[in-house]
């Protein structure tokens, strides 16, 4: 659903003039100050997976109350695109709660789910972090190659013909046009020509993400495309040209946002919050069809520890009862590939997300910013446990003691993680699988889980 597209671009031109920093020092930070402080929001750091319903729906109200007063800011304009109430309710009514994606026998369902939903996430596999020109068509047939994923966010070129690909320059097209051919490449030869790509993500800007849009070679309307946020609550014109692109050429369009914990949003609870409102950001300012979660910790960069589970667990509860949109997780990990503890965070993650009423987007390790360091082993764990929790009918409040056991494995080491290894080290890169040794690792992760209550399904 595209919510009165032309009257909202408009609203970015002529809504109140506010200098930049009046309006997050004044309106913003005080805002999500007021209404935390008003609904009597706190974080409970010994339950990372909360079983309050009042509270979920406090986290709701305070974002509405957030979004409604506050509104989002264009940077471009410096004007605040402000909606009424009755306008968010009536796109609260009217957004589907689910979307046929893909093509043919390669499309899927990807929609709301509820808190506790026994039907499995939706899993979207992604590294998130950029990869060598000469191995980036190995890393997508090893990725497609995963019979659970419902859909892939690529890896991301940093170079291209052995060229830094810099943004609004002509190399960036030369890099975003080889990521896009590569992926039908890959999807052709892996026997799924049809599968959901969110693509692409080597296009920063929006003259980029314009330039792949070809139902032949490049990316389908069948796709999803992302728009991100500036931190926080704000947009420019790049971003609603892309949001209108979207729509105008059939694209599935996802809200990219990332609260940021100690940021203007402050502890816990007022990320949980801003990352609510982000839901109502991404559906009437850019459009999109869901949103893609991924707020993470300032020091850090991640949200695998206990405050940002807590985060990530709370806004997701609060979307599932009181919305029908679709909404993922997308976890943030400290620790590399390759590594016990990446295995652990990403348990955590994908446990917490999934009975909170979240898709899943698994896994960015290494806090999302070492080259070459992601593979589809963390993404798989995710997945298979998705699905195990799931359908075995797991409780908020058991999924709370098993997240609370796996921190206590990892959250001495959210400082100091382990690099781990690059995808060149772990697997056979002519043939895209797992060398056998990492193997071994991943099935003695999962007995382990296993004993800590996880039921997988094979």
């Amino acid at each position: 659903m595209a919510y009165r597209l032309w009257e909202v671009m408009e609203r970015s031109k002529t809504g109140e003039f506010v200098e930049e920093k009046e309006y997050l020092h004044k309106r913003l930070i005080p805002g999500i100050a007021n209404v935390v402080k008003k609904y009597g929001i706190k974080y409970d750091r010994d339950n990372p997976v909360p079983t309050d319903d009042d509270l979920a729906d406090k986290v709701w109200q305070a974002a509405r109350e957030f979004f409604l007063n506050v509104g989002v800011y264009n940077q471009d304009t410096h004007r605040v695109i402000k909606f009424t109430e009755e306008e968010l309710n009536e796109a609260l009514y009217s957004a589907p709660s689910q979307h046929i994606v893909g093509e043919g026998k390669d499309s899927r369902i990807f929609g709301h789910r509820k808190i506790e939903d026994k039907r499995p996430p939706f899993v979207i596999y992604s590294p998130d972090i950029t990869y060598d020109e000469e191995d980036f068509l190995s890393i997508c047939l090893a990725y497609l190659k995963e019979p659970l994923l419902d859909g892939l966010c690529a890896p991301v070129l940093e170079q291209f013909m052995g060229m830094k690909i810099t943004s609004r320059h002509p190399v960036e097209l030369g890099g975003c046009l080889h990521h896009a051919m590569s992926l039908r490449e890959a999807a052709r030869l892996v026997g799924r020509p049809g599968v959901f790509f969110v693509a692409v993500g080597t296009a920063e800007s929006d003259t980029a993400q314009i330039h792949v849009s070809d139902p032949s070679w490049g990316i389908r309307p069948s796709d999803s495309r992302l728009v991100g946020s500036i931190t926080e609550f704000m947009t420019n014109n790049s971003m609603l040209n892309k949001a209108t692109h979207y729509q105008q050429y059939g694209s599935f369009a996802g809200s990219l946002t990332g609260a940021i914990y100690g940021g203007y949003a402050g502890g816990a609870e007022g990320t949980a919050v801003l990352e609510t409102a982000y839901h109502l950001k991404g559906l009437m300012v850019h459009q999109c069809q869901y949103q893609q979660n991924f707020p993470f910790h300032l020091k850090y960069g991640s949200n695998t520890s206990r405050e940002l589970l807590w985060v990530v667990s709370m806004y997701s509860q609060a979307i599932a009862r009181n919305t029908h949109l679709v909404q993922d997780s997308n976890g943030f990990a400290n620790a590399g590939p390759g590594t016990d503890m990446l295995y652990y965070e990403s348990a955590a993650h994908a446990i917490a997300s999934t009975v909170s009423g979240a898709n899943l987007w698994e896994m960015a390790p290494s806090q999302n910013k070492h080259h070459n360091r992601g593979t589809p082993l963390e993404a798989r764990l995710c997945a298979e446990i998705g699905h195990a929790v799931a359908q075995q009918g797991m409780t908020r409040a058991q999924a709370n003691d098993i997240v609370n056991r796996l921190l206590s494995k990892y959250e001495d080491q959210v400082a100091d993680p382990p690099l781990g290894k690059t995808y060149q080290e772990m697997y056979d890169i002519n043939r895209a699988e797992p060398l056998p040794e990492y193997m071994d690792q991943f099935k003695r992760i999962k007995e382990e889980l296993a004993g800590m209550g996880v039921e997988f399904l094979f």
